[in-house]
């Protein structure tokens, strides 16, 4: 299960300005190709999805597969339009979503 997102924006943007957006969960991200002690698989669980938005409007979207790391980071640019509310989604194999927002301050 995710848990504790984080996320980073700039404290203040300007219109017009492009801007890094640093996300990162909390997550094991088991493959389903490793066994337990008794030899049994282990259970694939990964984020398979993660979706940004931006006032309502996506604004980036990656799907992940079995080979991505445990608590996911991700880093993308976006230019921004004017103030409003980030709005980030990560959802698992198993159909868990667990979404954060954040305020982007624009001078």
């Amino acid at each position: 299960m995710a848990a504790n997102p984080r996320i980073k924006l700039p404290d203040v943007a300007k219109a017009g300005e492009v801007i890094e957006i640093k996300t990162l969960i909390t997550h094991v991200m088991e493959t389903g190709n490793r066994h337990d002690k008794t030899g049994k698989p282990i259970p694939r669980d990964i984020i398979n999805t993660f979706v940004a938005k931006f006032e309502g409007q996506q604004v980036f979207r990656a799907e992940f597969g079995p080979g991505i790391s445990a608590n996911p980071y991700l880093a993308f640019y976006m230019r921004v339009p004017g103030p409003g509310v980030f709005e980030f989604s990560w959802t698992d194999d198993h159909g868990v979503t667990t979404v954060a927002t954040a305020p982007l301050k624009v001078a």
